[in-house]
């Protein structure tokens, strides 16, 4: 190894390779990207930087590079889905969080704030860093910075644009809001828009969506019943089964061939 490589570790992780040259690094497994490759490199390798030097923003991915986190000053780490494991133990602070339906805010904002007394900088991650984990930080500014949800939703979005919050996140942050400040603030445009799922406008001649079916009637008043049955317009000489016995023989379609008189089947012929 020559002495400036020695001398100067990669600025990225702070291990000896040769990061200018594109050779990949052993230990965090980062090489140097190129031009086209460096917006989505900072997006996917580093967590986004939310409050300075304190509240980091990330994916499972993020988590599992400790060197990075570490060229960060990232001590602590809040793990949002409970199916995540915590990888590094004996370098970072976990807490996570067990309940994988509902989030618990107060629980998570509580560890953050012993980080915050603490001056620790601290990450918070989910599979993606796109929902769970953007929810609780979101979560955190309502409480402690005193932002309403549509604010601190632009705040992080802005930070970390690839969050996309699930209708049913977005609800529980509603709900949060409306326990800290005692209503729900809808009115401002930088709050996200959930696709509205519509039904096709044909119906084949059915009854539409919001149109009322109605209900077949039995015996209403005025009102023909669905059991009433026109009367069949039946002839007189009509009988089921076969025709007057009479007349078997001689309107028999079949009568050009009389059956054999000695009642025994006719004899093909051999020849």
């Amino acid at each position: 190894m020559r002495k400036r490589e020695r001398e100067n570790p990669c600025g990225v992780c702070g291990h000896y390779h040769k990061y200018e040259e594109g050779e990949v690094c052993g230990i965090c497994g980062h090489r140097i990207p190129q031009s086209s490759e460096k917006s989505s490199l900072h997006v996917s390798a580093f967590p986004s930087e939310i409050l300075p030097d304190f509240l980091f923003l990330g994916s499972y991915d993020n988590a599992s590079r400790s060197e990075l986190l570490k060229t960060q000053g990232i001590s602590r780490v809040l793990n949002t889905v409970p199916s995540c494991q915590n990888l590094y133990k004996n370098s970072f602070t976990y807490h996570c969080l067990q309940d994988d339906k509902s989030l618990p805010f107060d629980d998570a904002n509580n560890f953050l704030e012993q980080c915050e007394r603490d001056k620790a900088r601290v990450l918070v991650h989910c599979m993606s860093g796109k929902n769970r984990s953007p929810a609780i930080v979101i979560a955190y500014l309502m409480k402690n910075k005193g932002w309403r949800l549509a604010q601190s939703y632009q705040w992080v979005k802005e930070r970390r644009p690839p969050v996309e919050l699930t209708q049913a996140v977005y609800q529980q942050l509603q709900e949060y809001e409306q326990k800290i400040f005692g209503s729900i603030d809808s009115t401002n445009p930088s709050l996200p828009v959930f696709p509205t799922a519509s039904l096709p406008s044909f119906n084949f001649g059915f009854p539409k969506v919001n149109e009322p079916v109605p209900g077949p009637a039995f015996h209403s008043v005025g009102g023909t019943s669905i059991f009433a049955r026109l009367p069949l317009d039946v002839p007189d000489e009509f009988k089921f089964g076969a025709g007057r016995a009479e007349n078997n023989v001689s309107e028999n379609p079949f009568s050009a061939n009389p059956l054999n008189p000695n009642g025994g089947d006719i004899p093909m012929d051999s020849s």
